[in-house]
């Protein structure tokens, strides 16, 4: 009994800390790599038609200062599966959560605003 409470312990303490280095992006722009640069200036204009057509070369997010993540294998994937069953044309924004290493975003959870 007192090595399953402290092995609940533990898991519980483990789960909170790998919690804790997450990340959280809110109502962040979507953007494919290939477009980036040329939407930053006005993201929210940037096309679901076009986002799908350059899917190829990744999807990721624009942050409050500018900067590109792009998403692990993970992230794109659930990121193309949003996409496909968006009806929105444009002002594509999501929510996620992740470790950014490297310019890379390792995404844990998204959901799409």
């Amino acid at each position: 009994m007192k090595q399953r409470i402290f092995v609940m312990l533990f898991l519980s303490v483990f789960a909170v800390s790998a919690a804790a280095w997450a990340e959280q992006f809110n109502n962040v722009p979507l953007v494919d790599a290939n477009c980036a640069g040329k939407v930053q200036a006005n993201p929210d204009a940037h096309t679901r038609a076009c986002e799908l057509q350059c899917q190829k070369s990744g999807l990721g997010i624009l942050t409050a200062d500018g900067k590109f993540l792009k998403f692990d294998a993970k992230g794109n994937s659930e990121a193309i599966h949003l996409l496909k069953q968006s009806t929105k044309a444009d002002h594509l924004r999501v929510n996620v959560t992740g470790k950014v290493a490297d310019g890379t975003l390792a995404v844990h959870s998204i959901s799409m605003k």
